[in-house]
């Protein structure tokens, strides 16, 4: 016993175990840092001038409607309605004085390859999140994802989480005892 209060005692033990608390710390900040940095993406995608032009979220989302995941539109999704506006380019104009990004878009389309868009909202395993019901309850997309008519490529706009979640849940069920007691259950998100 004698030697592990030596060992506290001394200096170097000390600052050991201050070093271990600001490394692990520190580690922590990084960590939190980089899930807040929105992922590359393969094309960036203008969301603004999408919601600008009236296009629904939905038209793109399209799985909110019926699924958990709203799903990540397809090249051809996209190229449905660009391939319609190359009336508006310059038959002269060679794809390569497009804009990048639709060239980009133009090559996923013509090679008939998917476009790999990583997900931006992300839950745990042990989570099961379900676009269908909020879209029924006629939750906004923006609620959660922000107002889109202002970015370009999606960001995290939200840490979501438990708290941030059940916060939501408890606010719109406050005058229902009964769907309070649903939306507040374990079983709602964790089955």
């Amino acid at each position: 016993m004698q030697k592990v209060l030596d060992l506290i005692k001394n200096p170097s033990f000390k600052i050991a175990i201050l070093v271990f608390v600001l490394v692990a710390f520190s580690a922590g900040l990084v960590g939190i840092y980089f899930t807040q940095i929105p992922p590359e993406q393969p094309i960036l995608f203008p969301h603004n001038r999408h919601v600008n032009l009236q296009i629904q979220c939905l038209y793109c989302h399209s799985g909110a409607w019926k699924q958990a995941s709203a799903g990540l539109p397809t090249e051809q999704k996209c190229w449905a309605c660009h391939g319609q506006l190359k009336k508006y380019f310059d038959p002269v104009v060679p794809v390569s004085e497009w804009p990048i990004e639709l060239q980009k878009l133009n090559d996923y389309a013509v090679n008939n390859k998917p476009i790999k868009w990583v997900p931006v909202y992300q839950v745990p395993d042990f989570v099961h999140f379900n676009h269908r019901p909020h879209v029924a309850k006629g939750v906004a997309c923006e609620t959660c994802h922000g107002d889109m008519s202002k970015k370009t490529v999606a960001t995290l706009e939200q840490t979501v989480n438990m708290g941030w979640c059940i916060d939501c849940h408890t606010k719109k069920s406050a005058n229902d005892p009964v769907l309070q007691a649903k939306l507040l259950d374990c079983g709602t998100c964790h089955y």
